[in-house]
């Protein structure tokens, strides 16, 4: 493992030869200067706060993976605050929250769906229509066409998904 000031300056080193080019790439994704030149900083520090600089040949493809992977949390934050303001929307004034509450409440919605995305769709499925939908393995079974052991063993896999991300270090 290459010690901190060594890391420090392989992506020094990574950043100064690839800054541009990451910030192009996203401008490309995102459509706008500004926030390409965040998700580009914010790709940076993922790398370095990752600990350790991997040795690459094609270093471009790295960080095209890296910055993909923010470009597609900034999305889904985009889309999770849009849902957001929509539903309160319909709120009367006197039960609008707070601005901080409105931010804890972002966040918290955003970490529940970085946890979901580290699910395969039908393990997320079937736990969504259990813990939202509140419906019975049986009826999760019948409805997905699957046997009630497939569902449980399901909910097995996504609870012990849900407890490793929130609890392990």
């Amino acid at each position: 493992m290459a010690s901190s000031s060594t890391t420090h300056q392989m992506v020094g080193e990574l950043y100064a030869q690839h800054h541009s080019w990451v910030v192009q790439l996203l401008r490309r994704k995102l459509g706008g200067h500004e926030q390409a030149v965040d998700l580009a900083q914010d790709t940076f520090l993922r790398i370095l706060s990752s600990g350790s600089v991997p040795v690459f040949r094609e270093p471009r493809a790295y960080l095209t993976t890296v910055a993909s992977r923010l470009c597609v949390q900034y999305f889904r934050r985009q889309a999770l605050e849009r849902a957001y303001e929509q539903s309160l929307a319909i709120l009367e004034p006197e039960h609008m929250p707070s601005p901080e509450t409105r931010l804890l409440v972002l966040e918290a919605l955003d970490a529940v769906g970085q946890v979901l995305d580290g699910l395969g769709s039908k393990v997320r499925e079937i736990f969504l229509l259990s813990q939202l939908d509140g419906l019975t393995y049986p009826q999760i079974a019948a409805r997905m066409g699957l046997s009630v052991n497939v569902v449980q063993k399901a909910m097995l896999k996504a609870y012990r998904h849900c407890y490793l991300a929130v609890y392990a270090p």
